[in-house]
Parts: structure tokens; sequence; C-alpha cells
């Protein structure tokens, strides 16, 4: 494993926090549907990438309570983003479904923010756009820990 030392390498972790921080801000601002809170955003990105889960699947995944996780399924379900089957083992169980509305609205989401990165990414130069590319894969190995 990699050990820091002091002096440049706080310089690039701070610089690195930094730049990620303000860009997933500037990222964010690109939804589609304003009426959708991030975290119910971010669910409906987990059930995408997942499948379907239980609520405390669900809140283990986004790292929160699963009374919030209850909350934030119940808003979805409102929204027509989500159904809730029984689980097909447990019956005291729920399953949290995405339904096709939230698979089409996440796709014109991830259109618009792949366009608005697109867009960033034009203005560089062809080296830093092969730095970026090679980094890639190491940003999401960092944010898949």
């Amino acid at each position: 494993m990699l050990e820091l030392s002091h002096g440049d390498d706080e310089d690039a972790v701070n610089a690195l926090r930094s730049a990620v921080m303000r860009l997933s801000r500037r990222l964010k601002h690109q939804r589609v549907d304003e009426s959708l809170s991030p975290t119910e955003m971010s669910v409906l990105g987990t059930l995408s990438r997942f499948g379907s889960a239980t609520p405390g699947e669900l809140a283990r995944k986004e790292h929160v309570q699963p009374p919030s996780m209850t909350r934030i399924v119940a808003l979805l379900e409102a929204k027509g983003l989500v159904r809730l089957d029984a689980h097909p083992e447990d019956r005291r169980q729920k399953v949290v479904t995405q339904t096709e509305r939230a698979e089409a609205m996440l796709d014109e989401s991830r259109r618009k923010r792949n366009a608005w990165l697109a867009e960033l990414v034009s203005g560089l130069d062809e080296d830093e756009w092969a730095k970026l590319r090679s980094a890639a894969p190491v940003l999401e190995k960092l944010a898949r820990q």
C-alpha cells in the first residue's frame, strides 16, 4: 500500500479532494428532474447498477440509516419511480425495483451529464485528455472503496 509523505503528497490529496468536490457539485446541477433530491437520484442509480434490493440493502449501499431509506423509498414510490414487491423468501420484507419511468429518467440524466462533461473535456489538449482517460479507472476504484 502507498504511504503518503508530507508536502507534495498532502498538497496533491488536497487538490484532488477539492477538484472532485467542485466537479461533483457542478454535475449535480445537470439533473433532468429537479424535483428529486441528490439522495433520491443516488438510490435510483444504485438500483440501476445493482438491480432490485431490499430497503435494508439499499441503506447499506447508500450509507444511510434504514428508517431514512424507508422514507426515501416511500417518496420514490409515490413519484412512480420504484415499486415494492413481496420478498420471494421472506414475506416480512419488500424488494424495491425501479420502474421504466425511472430508467428513462436516469438515461436522460446520464445523457445530459455526459454531454455537459464532454463539452468541458473538449477544451482539454490531447495530453490532458490522455491523462484524464487514464485516471478514470483509478477514480472509479477510489469511488468504490
